[in-house]
């Protein structure tokens, strides 16, 4: 996409990789990368090449959180206008319709940090350091973390997590599951970029209606989740990567998906 200022979007074999490019900032999100990433995820979303996605940091970090000395300078758009877009944002990341990696290292904090849980999956560097550090600037929690973090932590652990937004380092951050895998810094990138080619390389439609399924089974009930199972499955019937995956199996060979 021409004419980013503050991300940059580079694809090879169905990897599409967003980074949050203000490293002299630690990647704080202004109103200019809100707006950059709502064009960029709405792209990709409709884009078929991309077939997996991973979004990090420029620079060491992943996100510091919003740039809060930039909230009041855009005299176009009220404060309330401005954080009903942060969290359309976060939704169109959350119900992409591709797996999503966050590869993080240095900081994630408020909604950098926010904006990685919203992610499939989040892989980190074992230097990395976390924090839900609104309160600390008088503000509530944001960027979707009040619908993510009780999900995946429960609803005590997510109050401390906000009441008390303390430093979390990256052991600490897997122990509760707010990770999937903590490596060494210097492991991070081959570790990210093979579960990105294997997601990239796998069937696409199962992946995004798998991921559908999952996101809504907290707002499902069990009959809801079953038909939502069925119609899932009765469109990956159709679809030629099931076909190839059934004669994979019988011909006892490898499939190769095509994403459609």
């Amino acid at each position: 996409m021409p004419d980013l200022e503050t991300l940059a979007v580079a694809r090879e074999g169905g990897v599409v990789t967003v980074t949050l490019s203000r490293p002299e900032k630690k990647n704080a999100i202004n109103g200019r990368m809100w707006d950059e990433l709502q064009a960029v995820l709405g792209q990709i979303a409709h884009n078929p090449v991309d077939r997996a996605v991973v979004l990090t940091g420029a620079g060491g970090d992943f996100c510091s959180g919003a740039d809060l000395s930039t909230v009041m300078d855009r005299s176009d758009r009220t404060g309330l206008d401005m954080m009903r877009q942060v969290g359309d944002v976060v939704a169109q990341l959350h119900r992409l319709p591709k797996p999503t990696i966050a590869k993080v290292r240095g900081v994630a904090v408020g909604a950098g940090w926010n904006l990685a849980l919203a992610c499939d999956l989040v892989v980190a560097a074992d230097t990395a350091r976390f924090s839900q550090i609104f309160a600390r600037r008088a503000l509530a929690v944001d960027a979707g973390g009040s619908w993510l973090l009780p999900r995946i932590v429960g609803l005590q652990k997510a109050k401390e997590l906000v009441f008390l937004p303390d430093i979390l380092g990256a052991a600490e951050v897997a122990a509760l599951g707010l990770a999937n895998r903590i490596v060494a810094d210097e492991e991070l990138d081959a570790l990210v970029d093979a579960w990105a080619q294997r997601l990239a390389g796998g069937p696409t439609v199962a992946l995004s209606l798998s991921k559908s399924l999952l996101n809504e089974s907290f707002n499902a009930s069990f009959d809801q989740a079953v038909e939502g199972e069925a119609r899932s499955q009765h469109i990956n019937f159709g679809t030629e990567d099931a076909r190839a995956a059934m004669k994979a199996f019988l011909t006892k060979t490898q499939p190769e998906f095509r994403g459609r």
